[in-house]
């Protein structure tokens, strides 16, 4: 990695006009001959005619309805800003899931407000790092100028593209710290906001702001439910991969089988929506299994719970639970129809006018019927869910709401949210699972150290569901058929 002149600050921070030394820097210095020479010579770049992105005329319409909702008052909403990994690297940059919601931008250090225009109505404006400057070096001196880490579009270009009025963020703290009447602000994204609005916000306010945008996820429009299925379409293509190279993970490790994933996430999305679950054998019963270090062995099973993120930020969220023979073994079988027959309940109960709730209740009735009939609990049924008996093998609630964040919708109220009745257009995931950990003394020794997971991304219809992720078969006998497919 090459090592720039300038330390790490924040660009907006940096002098107009000269740019510090790094420490340790193999050059002295810039001569005035070398400054000039960088100043000129350069084609011009400028990008015109530049059609909308895709999802613009929806941004447009939720941005109309947050105004709608905040009438009279400021709204800020950041992207957020680079976060450092080690010393002078950063982590990579994924802007806030509310900005982007909003946008469609995804850089770094922008901010949207959405200034009050009277009583009712407000003037959107973005606020972005214009391209590097060319005058004073900032291209080229700066750690984050265009030589280094690639060229930002201008704000004529962002204008286009996003459809919304954009201006300089390096002036917008100011700004803010000026500016009159009610305030709300999205935080925990950008710190120089925040400091600039400090005796503007209180955090009742801005709390409502973040409930209101989170709810506001819930039913996804035309455009997101397009991008929910490109990320599930890819993310089956992954799973294919994963099944193809089981034996090289065999000689290696559950690494292989991240890598493997990741690479499809990279090729044909923005990334991996979360740290991808690749536990084998035991460590499938450690629900957010994400070191990936474990051996893969022939006659254990491999959980596999991953999701691509597409460009615009969509994740997929999908979990299978293979053989890694490619046989599954009678009891692993047992286990795994068990779920599988718990998750079909699940999905059943997702369809319009149904409570939230009902899904998951379809499943756990299912787990603790099976349970019981195994001899691992006493009945009746009712008693065992009544008292939560079950969760010692299913510890988890049975979905969540899916979309820009792979537990969507996070800050939403409870009665809105898992109190709440389901809409078409809303998507969630529908995952039940038995997990026998292996120093579990109140099971038989070959329940232990069996995990088993299977999740769908299910789409509430206007009549029903659809299953997003149905290109991945799901019953034990489906599963093996595919895998000896795949493995030639």
């Amino acid at each position: 990695m090459a090592d720039e002149l300038t330390p790490e600050i924040p660009e907006e921070e940096q002098p107009k006009k000269t740019h510090k030394q790094r420490k340790n820097g193999l050059y002295p210095g810039v001569s005035d001959e070398l400054a000039e020479n960088m100043r000129t010579g350069w084609a011009d770049t400028e990008l015109h005619g530049l059609e909308p992105i895709a999802q613009a005329a929806h941004t447009a319409a939720r941005r109309a309805a947050l105004s709608e909702r905040f009438p009279g008052e400021r709204l800020v909403v950041p992207a957020g800003r680079l976060k450092t990994r080690s010393n002078d690297t950063e982590y990579p940059f994924r802007a806030s899931t509310e900005y982007a919601y909003l946008t469609g931008d995804q850089t770094e250090n922008g901010v949207l407000v959405l200034e009050p225009t009277g009583e009712t109505g407000h003037t959107a404006t973005i606020y972005l790092l214009p391209r590097s400057d060319r005058e004073n070096g900032e291209f080229w001196l700066s750690g984050q100028g265009e030589l280094w880490v690639g060229r930002r579009h201008s704000l004529a270009e962002a204008e286009q593209l996003l459809g919304i009025p954009a201006q300089d963020v390096r002036e917008l703290a100011e700004a803010l710290t000026e500016a009159e009447g009610p305030v709300r602000a999205v935080r925990g994204h950008d710190a120089v906001i925040e400091s600039a609005l400090t005796d503007k916000v209180t955090k009742e306010r801005d709390e409502e702001l973040r409930v209101y945008l989170s709810e506001a996820r819930a039913v996804k429009d035309e455009f997101e439910i397009g991008e929910l299925q490109k990320a599930v379409d890819s993310t089956v293509r992954g799973f294919e991969d994963v099944v193809k190279v089981l034996d090289k993970a065999e000689a290696t490790s559950e690494r292989y089988i991240e890598g493997t994933f990741f690479l499809r996430a990279r090729v044909e999305g923005n990334d991996i929506g979360y740290g991808s679950i690749c536990a084998a054998g035991s460590h499938a019963c450690t629900l957010h299994w994400v070191r990936n270090d474990g051996d893969v062995r022939s006659g254990d099973l491999l959980l596999l719970d991953a999701g691509v993120e597409t460009h615009s930020l969509y994740t997929a969220d999908v979990t299978r639970t293979l053989p890694i023979n490619g046989t599954y073994t009678d009891i692993q079988r047992k286990i795994y129809d068990a779920v599988y027959e718990s998750q079909e309940a699940g999905i059943a109960a997702v369809k319009p006018g149904a409570k939230f709730r009902d899904f998951h209740d379809a499943s756990q009735h299912v787990l603790a019927e099976k349970l019981v009939e195994w001899g691992l609990l006493e009945g009746p049924v009712e008693r065992v869910l009544e008292l939560g008996l079950q969760r010692r093998w299913t510890l988890h609630g049975t979905g969540h709401m899916l979309g820009m964040d792979v537990h969507d919708c996070a800050a939403a109220r409870t009665e809105a949210y898992v109190d709440g009745t389901l809409e078409p257009g809303m998507c969630l995931t529908v995952e039940p699972g038995l997990y026998f950990q292996a120093d579990d003394l109140t099971v038989p020794e070959e329940y232990r150290g069996i995990g088993v997971r299977i999740e769908d991304d299910i789409l509430v219809t206007e009549d029903g569901n659809r299953n997003l992720s149905a290109g991945l078969p799901r019953t034990s006998t489906d599963v093996e058929a595919w895998m000896a497919r795949l493995k030639g």
